[in-house]
């Protein structure tokens, strides 16, 4: 009898049953994450919502957006820590659905590997599940795959969208800002999931740190700072458009504090945030240090501390503050909304930050 020496995928390496084992293994998790209105379960051709739980709008918009979480991944494989880094794609989501006012519904996910270790995805899944959980939305579906040749084995990426509803009247953005309007900030859990490119040329490259290094400053081991999961604001949010006027907020990622404020400010006005209002995190200053970066470069790549704002009329700022206090949400009144000068930019930065 001859021996059957022909190809098959295995021998591609894409080893199918384990991503069988790999779907079972994460479907407790995808079930924490349900709502009312999710469909069936998973491991279906596509996931099902059902849009009847719209009716109860008048005109509702669909608000939808997409991320990944960038060179993050790689510090998450490097420490063998899978089950935080969904926590930042889900936060990188869902965070840029309520600015403009829509509550999160679902989420679907992409998980790219060089080859299938069930266990390892299972943990990725558990973290977007944990962070759907967070953020109030259904995880209902999702796609793994092998990549071998394209990536190493232990080599992964993921990815994520998200859809979200809001109310055609209830829209917050540019239209609603008024001069007078106060600035709300939030602060950020660390770095979250942005500038870490330049995180990791300056910490390694430049200052040749090792991830299991205990940093003084940081009370913590740098892996541990890095791999801080971002800070998921989305039912905070809500919360507060539900309670007081709210005019817009700006979810603070890739291009800084200023960058992304700028883009809710509309055309005549300005916004001014006071640094000394608040105190950056050490990791910030630690990167700046190390890797002697100016200022204005950190603040343009980094979040400095902040990852959300709130922009509402001055008779809300007070109703926000308790809010956010009874949430357990660290907020402050950061700056203002003002008639915007001939040489001023959208929002921009004055003063020092506090120490």
């Amino acid at each position: 009898m001859t021996e059957n020496t022909g190809a098959s995928y295995a021998s591609a390496g894409v080893d199918i049953e384990a991503g069988d084992l790999a779907v079972e293994l994460m479907k407790e998790w995808v079930k924490k994450t349900r709502r009312p209105e999710v469909l069936g379960g998973l491991g279906g051709f596509a996931g099902l919502f059902d849009a009847s739980a719209l009716k109860r709008y008048e005109r509702p918009l669909l608000a939808t957006a997409t991320d990944g979480v960038g060179t993050k991944v790689d510090l998450a494989r490097r420490l063998g820590v899978y089950d935080t880094i969904g926590h930042d794609l889900v936060g990188m989501v869902v965070d840029d659905l309520v600015v403009c006012g829509a509550e999160p519904l679902f989420m679907t996910d992409y998980i790219c590997v060089g080859k299938v270790h069930p266990e390892r995805v299972a943990a990725i899944v558990k973290g977007i599940a944990e962070g759907c959980v967070l953020a109030g939305c259904a995880l209902i579906g999702g796609e793994t795959a092998e990549h071998p040749g394209l990536l190493g084995e232990d080599d992964f990426d993921v990815a994520g969208a998200g859809t979200g509803v809001v109310e055609a009247d209830l829209l917050l953005g540019p239209d609603r800002i008024r001069s007078g309007d106060v600035v709300i900030a939030m602060a950020s859990s660390g770095l979250h999931s942005n500038g870490y490119s330049l995180v990791r040329h300056v910490l390694f490259d430049r200052a040749g740190m090792g991830l299991e290094q205990h940093v003084e400053e940081l009370g913590r081991t740098l892996g541990e700072e890095l791999l801080e999961p971002t800070k998921i604001y989305s039912l905070d949010c809500l919360a507060l458009a539900r309670t007081a006027e709210v005019h817009a907020f700006s979810h603070v990622t890739g291009g800084g504090l200023a960058n992304n404020l700028a883009r809710v400010v509309p055309d005549g006005l300005h916004a001014i945030v006071d640094r000394s209002t608040w105190t950056p995190g050490p990791v910030f200053d630690l990167v700046g240090k190390a890797g002697k970066v100016e200022r204005l470069e950190l603040e343009k790549t980094l979040n400095m501390g902040v990852g959300m704002i709130a922009v509402v009329p001055e008779q809300s700022a007070d109703v926000a503050m308790e809010l956010f206090a009874d949430r357990g949400v660290d907020a402050w009144v950061a700056g203002e909304i003002v008639e915007r000068g001939d040489h001023t930019v959208g929002a921009a930065l004055t003063g020092d930050y506090a120490v």
